[in-house]
């Protein structure tokens, strides 16, 4: 009989069959026909040439059922033959973001798969997330690859560029807060005239909030090796007592240039900011970074901007402020990698008691765990102002650790999104008594998986 001449439900039954342990050589499906019986046996091997035979004759929807049905088999290496085939089917209709999701179905299985984890970096690439798709290059480098397999990283890792031409994504959460105005928990504040009482919006405030996270993004080829891309993206915390909103719109816009292995970004910026509803800030400027990868497994990267920024409730404290940071990512196996960075940041305001000069290490670590993926961060900076402010009897020094751990629970994920849980404990010992805090924040909600 031959294969194409089977109905729909006929593959249905063959393929949940091979789908279980029993019968593994050959599997018999019977299907009344006009009160007859007719019986087929399929080994998984035929179910896979007939799931091939009808994705190539653009059957795609008998082709995925019979895929989807092989990658629920009890032996590995059969169910990953299974989503790979899918997920290059899938990614070959234009459907990449399925396709990712099962391709990383395969690395929370199988860690080694080194192509499995190369095709994953090029599909990321393609939905726009360079820094995701750098980070796999650098995990499938991480143990050796066999020299078609290495052929193929140098490939991608050059062509990170060519994504498609627009993308979005969208994260929401609920937000619980120990302290969501980042302020003293002191009642009162010293100063060189005498202790002032603070009101209560003035003083360490706890909450619930629904912190949400957008951006919308395209991309125009101008060459080979430019594009110029675009994006807008906003982000905010918002609460019952209103007050304490704050939230953010920003909007993107430069070219991309990528030359051999390296790449580099330059765009103009423009962002607005709100608090508990009124305007608070309105900047603008430009930022740049560089990609440099240095070996196969460790990537160099620079991140520099200047911004101008209006104070809309203190003109004292309009600045121009400089930022530069430098760092490595390294890949230390494929479920396992991190990085360290350095920056300074300076911030001339009109007042130069506003004017400050930061600098600051941090350090952050990754580990894939099963189908959970967990990151944990940490870093400390230093901040000094120019002069001290009339009002309080010291310059201010700002002493700020942070620390923090989430985790991405693929198991649970419904779609291409994936719940994600954060803890956040940042410390901040300041000289001026207004700017001593301590806070305890943590999120729960979705993300997109990838």
């Amino acid at each position: 009989m031959h294969f194409n001449r089977l109905s729909l439900a006929s593959v249905l039954c063959a393929a949940l069959i091979a789908a279980t342990p029993v019968h593994a050589a050959a599997q018999e499906v019977r299907q009344g026909e006009r009160g007859g019986t007719e019986t087929v046996n399929l080994t998984p091997a035929q179910l896979f040439a007939f799931a091939d035979e009808a994705r190539d004759a653009g059957d795609f929807d008998t082709a995925e059922t019979a895929y989807r049905a092989l990658a629920q088999h009890p032996e590995i290496e059969l169910r990953t033959e299974a989503r790979f085939r899918l997920a290059m089917m899938l990614d070959g209709q234009g459907e990449t973001r399925e396709a990712a999701t099962i391709l990383r179905q395969i690395l929370d299985e199988k860690p080694d798969a080194a192509r499995v984890r190369v095709e994953l970096a090029r599909m990321q690439a393609a939905m726009g997330n360079l820094r995701a798709a750098e980070r796999e290059l650098r995990a499938a480098q991480a143990s050796g690859l066999p020299p078609e397999v290495e052929r193929l990283v140098r490939f991608y890792a050059s062509a990170l560029n060519s994504s498609r031409l627009y993308g979005a994504s969208l994260e929401l959460a609920f937000a619980p807060d120990s302290n969501i105005n980042r302020a003293t928990r002191s009642d009162t504040l010293g100063t060189i005239i005498g202790d002032f009482d603070l009101s209560d919006d003035a003083q360490a405030t706890s909450g619930l909030g629904l912190a949400t996270r957008a951006q919308l993004w395209g991309r125009l080829p101008v060459s080979s090796k430019v594009l110029l891309r675009g994006e807008v993206n906003a982000g905010g915390s918002f609460y019952k007592e209103n007050q304490f909103d704050d939230y953010s719109i920003g909007v993107e816009l430069g070219p991309e240039l990528q030359s051999g292995a390296d790449r580099f970004a330059l765009t103009g910026v423009v962002q607005w900011r709100w608090f508990g509803g009124d305007p608070y800030a309105f900047s603008y400027g430009a930022q740049g970074d560089w990609r440099h990868p240095i070996g196969q497994r460790t990537q160099l990267r620079v991140d520099g901007s200047v911004l101008r920024s209006e104070d809309k409730f203190n003109d004292l404290r309009d600045a121009t402020r400089y930022s530069l940071s430098t760092g490595v990512d390294r890949a230390f196996s494929q479920r396992f990698g991190g990085g360290l960075s350095v920056s300074g940041s300076r911030s001339e305001a009109r007042d130069p008691g506003y004017s400050t000069t930061r600098g600051g290490i941090a350090a952050y670590a990754y580990r894939e765990a099963g189908q959970t993926t967990l990151v944990a961060n940490l870093g400390y900076s230093h901040l000094e102002a120019d002069e001290r402010l009339l009002l309080y009897p010291e310059r201010r020094r700002d002493d700020r650790f942070d620390a923090g751990i989430s985790a991405t629970l693929r198991a649970l994920r419904v779609g291409t999104f994936a719940p994600v849980a954060r803890l956040r404990y940042e410390r901040n010992w300041s000289t001026v008594e207004i700017y001593d805090y301590d806070r305890v924040a943590a999120e729960f909600g979705v993300t997109a998986a990838f």
